[in-house]
């Protein structure tokens, strides 16, 4: 219980960077997805399955052009949030912030969300595959990881990850196991 209670609980880092954020301020929303990027244990977690029902919604209500223009726009906006939030907080790559991770899923989504049908299963695997590489970030994406600083390093991590899972993907709809 005490393991749970703590996993679930800001240590005092967490804190002192919660305690220097203006709420009121758009970029800490935007930065952690509308408050995702608060929730415990495993935020890019949470910021990523946060990300797949807006992505469904741009799909079922408009076209996979929509969703590329969405796309955009939150790489865009992702930049600016990243830069507000870590001079705010005053921490590099906050795990807070997830607007990355709603990029990189989105990324990995697109060759889901754009074929006729959409396959739950689909769906499931762009999440898992993402996830994989964020975390274990392979080359490309340990390489923005390691080697850059601020919004690019924060984004582009994120950015390539989802690259290879939506490629991975794509394989595997063309080869006919999706």
């Amino acid at each position: 219980m005490k393991y749970l209670q703590r996993l679930l609980t800001p240590d005092n880092a967490e804190r002192a960077v919660l305690a220097r954020l203006n709420y009121r301020a758009p970029s800490v929303w935007v930065a952690t997805w509308l408050g995702c990027g608060f929730m415990r244990p495993a935020p890019g977690t949470w910021g990523s399955l946060g990300a797949i029902p807006p992505a469904l919604l741009i799909i079922l209500l408009g076209e996979p052009k929509h969703l590329l223009a969405a796309l955009f726009l939150i790489i865009a906006v992702g930049f600016w949030a990243c830069k507000h939030f870590e001079a705010m907080s005053g921490e590099k790559d906050s795990k807070m912030i997830v607007i990355d991770e709603v990029a990189g899923q989105w990324i990995a989504l697109w060759p889901v969300l754009t074929m006729p049908v959409i396959s739950p299963f689909l769906v499931l695997a762009a999440f898992v595959l993402f996830r994989l590489f964020d975390i274990t970030k392979p080359f490309p994406v340990g390489w923005f990881d390691r080697k850059l600083t601020g919004p690019i390093s924060v984004m582009g991590d994120d950015i390539a990850a989802g690259l290879i899972a939506a490629l991975i993907l794509q394989g595997l709809i063309y080869a006919g196991f999706a």
